[in-house]
C-alpha cells in the first residue's frame, strides 16, 4: 500500500480500490468473494504452551496464505476477581481464565518478524496509557526498523482498573494521559531533539534513534468505541479500529466519525477503518464492510469453528478470495 502526504491528523493512507466481482459459482455451492479488502487474523500471542510453539508456524501460513496482517490482544495481568466491567461480553468478564497466556505484543510481534518477510504486524490494541512511554518509542522504533517498516499500532485507553492499579499508573484520567503520552513520542520517533511540557511528562534535551522506518511514524489505529475515541481517531491517529461487527455499531459510529472528520475538515477516506469479522456468524459480510468503507477486517481465529490455527486460516483466505 502506498503512503499520502499527511494530513493535519496523522498519515492519509489510501484506500483499495472498491470490491471486485468473483467469477459466478455454481448453483448452490459457498459464496466466495474476491475483494480488495485487507485480511488480518487476532490473535497469534494468546492462548498457552501451543501458542508460544506455534506462532512462527502459523504467521508463516498466513503470509503464504495472503494474509496481510496478524494481531495481538493485550493484557499485562488477567486478576482473579475483578469489578471492572468488560466492555465486549454481556457477563462483564474477559472470556479468558487468569492462567490463560498472554505473550507481550512487542516482543511477540518481534518473533514473528524475525521470520516472515511481508505480513504486517498489529497490536490490537495495546493499552497505551499504562505503559511507559519512552520505552515504548524506543521498542516500537526498534521493530519497525527490524521488520522494514511492518509496524500498525493499535492503541486504546483500556477500561480495567485493576491492571492500572498493579502497573502503578491512575485509573483516573487515562484519556489525558494517553494524548499526553502521544503527543511525546512523536516527538521522539522524529529523531529531533525533544523538548515536550506536559501534564505527565516532562522532557528535554535529547534524542532517541532509530527512528521507525515508515514515515512519520507506523500508523495508528485508535481502538474504542466513545465520541472521545472517535475524536481521537480525527486528530492524532491515522484510523480507527472498531472492536465489533455488528451492523448497527459499526453503521451508528462511522455515520459519527464521518461528521467528526468533516468538521476537522479531514478527507474521510484518509482514515483506515478496521473492524472484527465474525466469519462463523456474517460470512457473507465482506460487500457490506466495503460499502462502508472499511479497508480491513480481523478475523477472530477461535470463531471460524476450526481449532487448527492454520485450518482457520485456510478457511478464512477461501472465504475472502484470497
Amino acid at each position: 500500500m502506498t503512503e499520502a502526504q499527511p494530513t493535519a491528523g496523522g498519515s492519509a493512507r489510501p484506500k483499495d480500490e472498491a470490491l471486485r466481482e468473483a467469477p459466478a459459482a455454481d448453483a448452490g455451492a459457498e459464496r466466495v468473494y474476491e475483494t480488495p479488502m485487507k485480511i488480518g487474523i487476532v490473535p497469534i500471542n494468546v492462548g498457552g504452551p501451543r501458542t508460544a510453539e506455534r506462532m512462527i508456524e502459523v504467521a508463516q501460513h498466513a503470509e503464504a496464505a495472503g494474509i496481510e496482517s496478524v494481531w495481538t490482544f493485550e493484557h499485562v495481568i488477567v486478576p482473579i476477581d475483578y469489578d471492572s466491567k468488560y466492555p465486549y461480553d454481556r457477563s462483564g468478564k474477559m472470556p479468558i481464565a487468569p492462567e490463560g497466556w498472554f505473550i507481550d505484543p512487542l516482543i511477540a510481534l518481534s518473533h514473528v518478524a524475525a521470520a516472515t518477510k511481508t505480513i504486517r504486524l498489529g497490536t490490537g490494541v495495546n493499552i497505551f496509557p499504562q505503559t511507559n512511554p519512552l520505552l515504548f518509542a524506543k521498542q516500537t522504533a526498534s521493530i519497525d526498523v527490524l521488520s522494514r517498516g511492518r509496524l500498525t499500532l493499535g492503541l486504546g485507553i483500556g477500561w480495567l482498573a485493576e491492571e492500572y492499579q498493579a502497573m502503578g499508573t491512575p485509573f483516573e484520567r487515562r484519556g489525558a494521559r494517553f494524548d499526553d503520552y502521544l503527543a511525546a513520542v512523536k516527538k521522539v520517533w522524529t529523531g529531533e531533539v525533544v523538548e515536550h511540557d506536559g501534564e505527565f511528562l516532562s522532557w528535554h534535551g535529547f534524542k532517541s534513534h532509530p527512528t521507525p522506518a515508515q514515515k512519520p511514524h507506523p500508523p495508528i489505529l485508535m481502538g474504542g468505541t466513545t465520541t472521545k475515541t472517535l475524536q481521537r481517531v480525527v486528530n492524532v491517529a491515522d484510523g480507527w479500529y472498531a472492536p465489533s461487527d455488528s451492523q448497527k455499531l459499526l453503521n451508528e459510529k462511522l455515520a459519527e466519525l464521518r461528521q467528526l472528520a468533516d468538521a476537522a475538515g479531514r478527507p474521510f477516506d484518509s482514515l483506515d477503518i478496521t473492524t472484527s469479522w465474525r466469519i462463523g456468524a456474517r460470512p457473507d459480510a465482506l460487500p457490506e464492510f466495503e460499502a462502508l468503507g472499511i479497508n480491513r477486517v480481523v478475523v477472530l481465529l477461535g470463531a471460524t469453528g476450526e481449532s487448527d490455527p492454520k485450518k482457520a486460516i485456510d478457511l478464512i483466505a477461501s472465504r475472502a478470495g484470497l
